[in-house]
């Protein structure tokens, strides 16, 4: 990838949209049709009847080196992204009208993100500098920077934001809580018979018709702005604030890749249900893998207003990172570790041990989760947090957020909750495998794999993978998913051009098979 502090935003970003996009054609559209080759030192692939090709490295990860081109009349020629998106809207057969329009706002986030960086630095928390940089998104999604609505930049982590919070007072015969989140309180100070809520300011910009009867008739109240500005992490809606030392998860009515990011009232009650739940099982967890650590969700807050306002107004309550990690641990966003920036933090002098200690710390623990506990951690890039010590060596790793987590159905009573509650809780034994297998193999460890190998070969570091993972399955009696895994099976890998394109839900989402890069150790 182009770095951030070389080329024009809008040539970088027009890269990176050619580069996330090819990806998809080349993982959901021309690979499983059969129209992918290999001739040394290129790939070529046929989209819609074109041919193009690109230098690639990075394995399972597609990353490209050097300029992606067409064959025109005879001759190659640099592709541009939107000659590519008319491509695969041919190859797909049409029928997608918003499609062209979301690569293009993705490529304009990036580039707008790009020249607003350069003008703020980042935060001097090292972990708040790795949230904020992910400028290019999933490295496999058409319009991975998408999003809806005016007024973004002010709020964006990838433009190195920070801005104080909005607070209102919830009088306490409309207050909606569950759990602990008493921490809010200490936010500021709201009036005799009101508590204390904080809310995103652009969140209140969306809600603003919504919000105006119940501030006229003293239902909420608005209290201003907070004393200190809250630093955006990388999933955009969730801000950390210093003054608590809690990370907040809010709703946003807007668009962000797949999905209107907001806190449904079932997530809500999820959340604090599931940190309950989950603390035995992090517990037996750190216990086994010492280096293992959560952000639970005790609590959340919002306003008993009708279901807009109490999903639009929730926020949910996070521990923080610096929280869990042990003294002279550093924890670091794994989104941006694989994105090969350069990460205050880590230094590898010795890429195959500390390959090594990275796999043994997030790995074992995801995996012993689903199988002793009938947990589906979602251990993808911008879930983990990796620890490193001093010397820049992994030693911790920190999961988060409770909306991707799930249990197992079938192996736990959720008959005492709510029928919507229990089923987003839930994914069959089928689906949770799935997940934890896209999310580990393909969409985490294959991206920070090929950023440790750069340019050259991923096959050393897959070996050492599979090692631990072997002695994992080894220990646990060769579990047959596990065993199949090692033998070789193709890995799941999240169709997200396919979901796009057919504008469906993000849970909906299918799997396209790709190749496992894991040697057999058995």
């Amino acid at each position: 990838m182009t770095s951030l502090t070389l080329g024009s935003p809008v040539a970088v970003a027009e890269e990176a949209s050619l580069a996330a996009l090819l990806r998809c054609c080349v993982r959901e559209v021309a690979g499983p049709r059969g129209q992918v080759w290999h001739a040394e030192p290129y790939v070529l692939l046929r989209v819609a009847g074109t041919l193009l090709r690109a230098r690639t490295h990075g394995g399972l990860a597609l990353r490209f080196e050097g300029p992606v081109e067409w064959l025109e009349d005879g001759s190659w020629q640099p592709l541009p992204v939107d000659l590519l998106v008319r491509l695969v809207e041919a190859e797909l057969g049409g029928g997608n009208d918003e499609f062209a329009a979301q690569v293009s706002a993705s490529r304009d986030v990036m580039a707008a993100s790009l020249a607003a960086r350069r003008d703020v630095p980042p935060p001097a928390d090292p972990w708040l500098a790795s949230e904020q940089e992910l400028v290019f998104g999933h490295p496999f999604h058409p319009s991975p920077k998408a999003r809806d609505g005016a007024g973004w930049l002010r709020y964006a982590p990838e433009a190195h934001a920070s801005f104080p919070l909005r607070l209102l007072g919830v009088r306490d015969d409309v207050l909606a809580e569950a759990g602990d989140a008493g921490s809010l309180d200490a936010l500021g100070q709201a009036p005799p018979g009101y508590r204390l809520l904080p809310a995103h300011p652009w969140q209140l910009e969306l809600l603003a018709a919504d919000l105006a009867a119940p501030l006229a008739d003293g239902r909420l109240v608005d209290l201003g702005v907070g004393t200190r500005p809250s630093v955006p992490t990388s999933s955009v809606r969730t801000v950390y604030e210093p003054l608590i030392d809690r990370c907040l998860k809010f709703s946003l009515d807007v668009r962000i890749t797949n999905c209107l990011r907001k806190n449904s009232w079932y997530e809500l009650a999820g959340a604090v249900e599931l940190s309950r739940r989950l603390e035995p099982v992090f517990r037996d967890l750190s216990a086994r893998f010492p280096g293992t650590r959560w952000l639970p969700e005790p609590g959340y807050r919002s306003a008993d207003l009708g279901t807009r306002l109490l999903e639009g107004l929730g926020v949910i309550v996070r521990a923080s990172p610096w929280s869990v990690c042990r003294p002279g641990v550093t924890p670091l966003l794994s989104g941006a570790v694989a994105a090969g920036r350069s990460v205050p933090g880590v230094s590898v002098t010795d890429p195959a041990g500390w390959w090594r200690a990275y796999v043994e710390c997030v790995a074992p623990p995801v995996l012993e989760a689903y199988f002793t506990h009938g947990v589906v951690l979602e251990p993808h890039l911008q879930n983990v947090l990796i620890g490193v010590d001093e010397a820049g060596l992994p030693v911790e790793a920190v999961f988060r957020d409770m909306e991707g987590t799930k249990l197992v159905a079938g192996r736990h009573d959720l008959s005492g909750l709510p029928g919507r509650v229990a089923e987003a809780l839930t994914y069959d034994e089928a689906g949770g495998w799935n997940r934890v297998v896209y999310c580990l193999m393909v969409n985490h460890l294959a991206e920070v794999a090929a950023s440790l190998a750069g340019t050259g070969p991923t096959r050393d570091l897959w070996a050492v993978a599979g090692e631990v993972l072997a002695g994992y399955a080894h220990s646990w009696g060769w579990p047959a998913p596990l065993s199949e895994l090692l033998a070789g099976a193709p890995l799941p890998a999240k169709a997200n051009l396919s979901v796009r394109w057919a504008r469906t839900a993000d849970r909906s989402a299918g799997y396209v098979p790709v190749a496992n890069p894991l040697v057999v150790l058995s």
